[in-house]
C-alpha cells in the first residue's frame, strides 16, 4: 500500500473521529477544501511537511490530541471506512 493511500484513509478516519465535514476538517488542518479532497480521493501528493503542518494544526484545535504525523503514515485496517461526507448541523 503506497503513503497516500494510508494518509487517506487515516484523514477519513480522523475526520469521523472529530464529527466534521470535508470543508471544516480543512479548515482544523490549514488547508483548503479542494486540496483536502484531492488527498482524500489519492488525486495528489503530499509532502511530509503538510502532514507535520495537518498534525501540529490538529493540536492546535484540539490540545487533548495526541496524534503525530507518523499516525497520519501508519498503516491500521481499523481505520478503513466507507465515511465520506458529515453535513454540519448549525
Amino acid at each position: 500500500m503506497k503513503l497516500i493511500e494510508i494518509l487517506s484513509i487515516n484523514l477519513k478516519y480522523y475526520r469521523m473521529q472529530y464529527n466534521l465535514s470535508q470543508e471544516k476538517f480543512a479548515e482544523v488542518l490549514g488547508t483548503s477544501l479542494s486540496y483536502l479532497n484531492q488527498i482524500e480521493n489519492l488525486k495528489v501528493n503530499v509532502r511530509l511537511a503538510t502532514v507535520d503542518k495537518f498534525a501540529d494544526n490538529l493540536k492546535k484545535y484540539d490540545s487533548k490530541s495526541k496524534i503525530t504525523a507518523t499516525d497520519f503514515l501508519t498503516y491500521n485496517k481499523e481505520h478503513i471506512t466507507n465515511y465520506l461526507r458529515v453535513d454540519e448541523k448549525k
